[in-house]
């Protein structure tokens, strides 16, 4: 009965054996998966971290942009409302005398031309 005593220890020892093989190369399977996984994440991470930064810089440059126009757009305006109180004064008479000014030296800019062509 020893000899089988000896067999059947021996034959147990070899299936826990294979079963702890078994297992650790399933889990060195499993941790391999697990840094293949970790690694595209990784990649993913990058990636989108790298298009946040790419689309925030557009989104700057176009905020930028639209101050740009903002801020022209009120000069725009700011000169309109100037020309719109020009208008204005000389609706009401108030700058009659800058026109009265304006006239002798429209006059002498139309004659200077003609006198360089030999126009006289």
């Amino acid at each position: 009965m020893s000899t089988v005593l000896v067999v059947v220890i021996v034959v147990v020892v070899v299936a826990v054996l294979f079963g702890i093989l078994a297992r650790l190369a399933v889990r060195r399977r499993e941790r391999g998966a697990e840094r293949v996984l970790a690694r595209r994440r990784e990649r993913a991470v990058a990636e989108h971290r790298q298009a946040a930064e790419s689309r925030t810089g557009r989104a700057e440059e176009a905020e930028h942009r639209a101050r740009l126009a903002s801020a022209v757009a009120e000069r725009e305006r700011a000169e309109a409302r100037v020309h719109e109180e020009r208008a204005r004064a000389h609706e009401l008479g108030l700058d009659d005398d800058q026109l009265t000014q304006e006239e002798p030296a429209r006059a002498s800019a139309q004659s200077a031309p003609r006198e360089r062509n030999g126009d006289r």
